[in-house]
């Protein structure tokens, strides 16, 4: 197993950090996540002056190739520019299940994605599901020439601003059963859709939807009917091994801007750096941080292995990645004082952000357990 980045992978992560300290400076992300929850003109950047949104796309879908880690490089760059952008739910998430499908509604919209045109909100969990596909009850019923959507969906982060919805609905079975799931690619502007936006403690926005009758064609169906369990599985992982690499991006930036105040902070006649129960600190924090990469890397490796070693790294990643977030974050707005949670300074969004994906996709128990049953 390589774990060293190629020439063109840290060209990769020079060329974004520099973009993003360039165009999406800290007042950006503040005056951002007080409008919409993101620029999109950020997004159109990505895509046009660095083709960024190309990546792990293939060249025949107007892509510019690479994988997963180059995909894991630039959500961890976009986390330490601390980015509001749809990134893990576009990318990692939705190409991957379009790829995967090859139809024509997946291919044009391919194309838009890369071009900067498209970004997509992901469906998948309800009330009732806790963090488990199979418990899925959304329907779609077979009608002339389509499909008829009902059920709910809760908390689909990036829907108010997207521009497709890639919607997990049972198309036969029962909840419980992994059979019997589908992927639909859904209009957000589409009759008998409801939703009801907010906005999250991290800047960003999500949504609860409602569908009564919500009629797509034939050609909405992605993968194949009934059989989108594996897909839906392999999504969540993914999704899990972005929300790493994002939080390992972010932890970086929280640990340097850290440091920095605690060199230039004094207290008692001396900076707080000089203190050696604030430099043991300091260093624990490191050990979490690096703790978090490895186990981050090591996901993002593992997304192309079977689904049970996949699944498996996964929630390993999530586990370390987790611990590491909580002590990091939380350490960095201590050591900051009061100032730690002002909304003028990076670490307060920083720790927001890192509660947010602590919470995305199942808590450390869920893992705890998913990782286990998977060892049995």
């Amino acid at each position: 197993m390589n774990l060293s980045f190629s020439p063109e992978q840290e060209q990769l992560r020079d060329s974004l950090r520099r973009y993003l300290a360039a165009h999406f400076p800290f007042e950006a992300r503040r005056a951002a996540s007080s409008a919409e929850g993101r620029s999109p003109a950020l997004w159109q950047g990505l895509a046009g002056a660095l083709g960024l949104l190309g990546v792990g796309v293939p060249e025949a879908f107007g892509g510019a190739g690479g994988g997963s880690v180059e995909q894991m490089i630039a959500a961890e760059e976009l986390g330490r520019a601390l980015s509001l952008e749809p990134f893990a739910e576009t990318m990692v998430m939705a190409v991957p299940a379009l790829l995967a499908d090859g139809g024509a509604a997946a291919t044009a919209l391919l194309g838009l994605i890369c071009g900067g045109s498209a970004t997509i909100a992901c469906a998948l969990f309800e009330p009732a599901t806790r963090w488990s596909p199979a418990r899925i009850e959304a329907r779609a019923s077979r009608t002339e020439g389509g499909w008829r959507l009902n059920g709910a969906k809760n908390a689909v982060a990036a829907f108010p601003s997207a521009d497709m919805l890639l919607l997990a609905a049972r198309t036969s079975g029962a909840p419980g059963e992994a059979d019997g799931l589908s992927l639909f690619l859904v209009d957000p502007m589409a009759p008998g859709l409801e939703s009801h936006a907010f906005p999250t403690i991290d800047g960003r926005r999500a949504a609860d939807l409602i569908l009564r009758d919500v009629a797509v064609g034939e050609g909405a169906l992605v993968g194949p009917p009934g059989g989108a369990a594996p897909l839906i599985e392999a999504m969540i992982d993914r999704a899990i091994a972005a929300g790493a690499a994002e939080a390992v991006g972010i932890m970086r930036r929280l640990l340097a801007d850290t440091l920095s105040y605690a060199r230039v902070r004094r207290q008692f006649g001396q900076a707080l750096a000089d203190m050696q129960v604030i430099q043991h600190r300091l260093a624990d924090m490191s050990v979490e941080l690096e703790l978090a990469s490895a186990a981050s890397l090591l996901a993002t490796l593992k997304l192309a292995a079977p689904a049970a070693e996949r699944a498996r790294a996964a929630s390993t990643a999530r586990i370390v990645v987790s611990k590491a977030m909580r002590f990091i974050g939380q350490n960095a707005v201590q050591l900051h004082g009061g100032m730690g949670m002002v909304d003028e300074l990076p670490i307060a969004h920083g720790f927001k952000r890192l509660t947010m994906i602590d919470a995305e996709f199942g808590t450390t128990d869920h893992h705890i357990r998913r990782r286990e049953a998977i060892a049995a």
